[in-house]
């Protein structure tokens, strides 16, 4: 296990975005990677996707805060955003799904083609697998990179773990920890859930996190 002083990822639990609160691992190493690479990027279109709680908006929140940009939730995204971003050389489509103005979302496009500006998008599922009506949209999203954030390993679940605890005061043993690693189900989401459920439960009971109250969260 790395030592925690290293990078380490929240669940947006804090919206606490430095850089030394993302942990690195084999699960999100691409996306970081391109993130601090800008802008020796192959395209000028770069779609970081994956779970919720995974680290996208985190990611994007390092990048603009080292690279500036603007950033804009995808549904919220307007005409008249197309004039604003003009001054802007990096734009950040946060929470995009297939239920936008695709014709808005096309011109988007042209603009950061033409200005030579660059866009991330983060979504859940890679861009260029939504089922766009627009041909012409689903051609440019054919042609962007994509970073998809895989389901976390071992050294991250600890990290997440370990992290989210102590963002609540908690100090639990690491035989805990890995004890949970081999029992609960490999996703943030599900992460997050049980780490909120096990919180919720020991302050009722008024006891500290023991085997006992994890095995009930976990009902082994």
């Amino acid at each position: 296990m790395r030592d925690l002083n290293q990078l380490l990822l929240n669940f947006e639990y804090k919206q606490n975005f430095k850089d030394e609160d993302f942990y690195v691992s084999s699960s999100n190493y691409y996306a970081f990677n391109l993130i601090s690479t800008w802008p020796k990027w192959e395209k000028n279109f770069l779609n970081i996707c994956g779970e919720k709680y995974s680290g996208k908006t985190h990611l994007t929140n390092i990048f603009i805060k080292k690279f500036k940009g603007i950033k804009i939730e995808a549904n919220l995204f307007e005409n008249k955003n197309l004039n604003e971003i003009k001054i802007y050389e990096n734009i950040i489509l946060d929470n995009f799904d297939k239920n936008i103005d695709e014709n808005l979302i096309y011109s988007l496009f042209n603009v950061i083609d033409q200005d030579n500006k660059y866009l991330i998008i983060n979504s859940l599922n890679p861009i260029n697998e939504m089922n766009f009506k627009l041909n012409d949209l689903k051609s440019r999203t054919k042609n962007c990179l994509v970073a998809k954030i895989d389901k976390p390993d071992d050294d991250l679940m600890f990290a997440l773990i370990l992290k989210n605890f102590s963002d609540r005061q908690i100090v639990i043993d690491k035989k805990l920890i890995n004890f949970i690693i081999k029992r609960v189900d490999r996703s943030y989401d599900k992460i997050f859930e049980f780490i909120y459920k096990i919180d919720q439960i020991s302050l009722k009971k008024k006891k500290p996190i023991d085997f006992k109250i994890i095995k009930e969260v976990l009902k082994v």
